[in-house]
């Protein structure tokens, strides 16, 4: 916020000639997301070339003219003799000569030309009449697979819906209140699947609350909840309904910054149906919300989000469906940071999720971490930073591959390993079946040893 009164303050203390020259522009300082003036002075970095105006040019213009050249005498004519005259007379005769030959010549090859192009013509005409190809090139196509942005929002109002939780409570009086988490979401399947955010229904998972979905016409149904996968915030819910309309799945591997993007959902839990339309930002953003300790890879629009917009769907410019709207960056003035999930990631967990319940594949070590285990504790028993085991589970892989309780991992693979949170994460970049080395230290010395690791199940609550 600037003060006009210190302003004029500085402008006084500054020199006439300065003044008059510019000197002082007002430069300014952003502080905490204001503008704020400070002194000093603002040295011109670009100027206009340099030049003289003509009002103001005192100096002749000097111009570069050319020395007189002197006037040639005429030259004396020399009589000729008839000899002359006679080999004029015979060099005329020989220039009309071949004037009128050069005539004869141009007028045939004038008349070969002509019969040729007429010859040609006729050619061209029975050409084009037995429908041979032009040697005119073809207009460009224009047509484009791009729906307008009022048909896109027409179409979503049949796919997207809106999710809301009832969650009781007790407040600090002891009284029994209750309130609604609302939130967005979409059908995949005409028969009642609906992809969404884990977090928009995390407090009904987890304390058996009712979940209800609301369509565009006002029906409600009471869902259930197929399976979730928290690590990438991705749910799966089920209506009993029919007759639905899903979405069409985009290929969001090839989206590109500046592509044109729209969200569809509920912000603020009460603005239902509400359209927002960008671009794409960035790709490839790893994003830790508050849901969530480990990072999701997802891409940037501008397109405005807002809280209950979360689980809805993010349309291309075809009006197919390229990502999940799951974050925004809350910071006080900071605007037009939205944050999505790739969709082909989030369609192979939804088909894990509906098939297995569970997402295949994901790499589980069966190990027990004890998280207290820091750096001041590896100081003062002169042992490494790393995962300290607290437990391994019977005829897992570490079990079968020698690990022991007391070990501390400070490895794996390329991954150096500084306590839980880096083990877990190092441990998502394999799957199950891989193989990789684990570098630990038991009892003084260090060793490394291979793992191969199992797959984990929905109760494997530990790496």
């Amino acid at each position: 916020m600037f003060e006009p009164a210190d302003n004029e303050q500085r402008k006084e203390n500054i020199n006439p000639e300065q003044q008059s020259s510019g000197g002082y522009s007002g430069d300014t300082d952003r502080v905490n997301g204001e503008y704020h003036y400070k002194n000093g002075y603002t040295q011109k970095i670009y100027s206009d070339a340099h030049y003289v105006p003509e009002n103001e040019n005192t100096v002749p213009p000097r111009y570069y003219t050319p020395p007189e050249k002197p006037a040639k005498a005429p030259k004396e004519k020399k009589p000729h003799g008839k000899w002359a005259r006679a080999l004029c007379m015979c060099l005329v005769c020989a220039l009309l000569g071949g004037l009128c030959g050069a005539g004869v010549m141009a007028g045939s090859i004038n008349g070969r030309i002509a019969a040729m192009e007429e010859k040609l013509e006729e050619q061209t005409k029975e050409s084009l009449s037995v429908g041979q190809t032009s040697t005119t090139p073809a207009p460009v196509s224009t047509t484009t697979t791009a729906k307008p942005i009022a048909a896109i929002y027409d179409q979503a109002c049949s796919e997207v819906v809106g999710i809301t939780t009832e969650v009781t409570y007790t407040n600090f009086f002891g009284q029994t209140s209750s309130s609604a988490v609302s939130g967005s979401g979409f059908i995949v399947s005409a028969d009642g699947y609906i992809l969404t955010n884990y977090h928009v229904i995390e407090y009904a998972y987890k304390g058996n609350y009712a979940v209800t979905v609301m369509l565009h016409d006002g029906t409600r149904y009471e869902a259930s909840i197929v399976g979730v996968e928290d690590c990438n915030d991705i749910a799966v819910l089920k209506i009993d309904a029919s007759g639905l309309d899903p979405v069409t799945f985009g290929d969001s591997d090839k989206l590109s910054v500046g592509d044109d993007v729209y969200a569809v959902g509920n912000p603020l839990g009460e603005l239902e149906f509400s359209m927002t339309t960008g671009r794409v930002s960035a790709l490839d953003r790893l994003i830790t919300t508050d849901e969530s300790a480990e990072a999701i890879n997802m891409f940037q629009i501008d397109a405005a989000v807002n809280s209950g917009n979360s689980g809805g769907p993010v349309y291309n410019a075809n009006g197919e469906v390229v990502g999940i709207v799951t974050a925004k960056y809350s910071e006080t003035g900071v605007e037009g940071l939205g944050f999505a999930i790739p969709i082909n990631d989030a369609v192979k967990i939804a088909e894990d999720l509906i098939n297995k319940g569970y997402v295949t594949g994901k790499a589980y070590m069966g190990v027990s971490i004890d998280e207290r285990y820091n750096s001041m504790y590896s100081q003062y028993y002169n042992m490494p930073i790393g995962a300290f085991i607290k437990s391994v589970e019977p005829g897992s892989c570490a079990d079968n591959a020698g690990i022991q309780s007391g070990d501390i991992i400070t490895k794996l693979g390329d991954v150096e390993i500084t306590g839980y949170s880096d083990l877990k994460q190092a441990i998502k970049q394999y799957s199950a079946g891989d193989t990789a080395e684990v570098e630990l230290y038991r009892a003084g010395e260090s060793r490394t040893i291979t793992v191969t690791f199992d797959e984990a199940v929905p109760d494997s609550a530990n790496p």
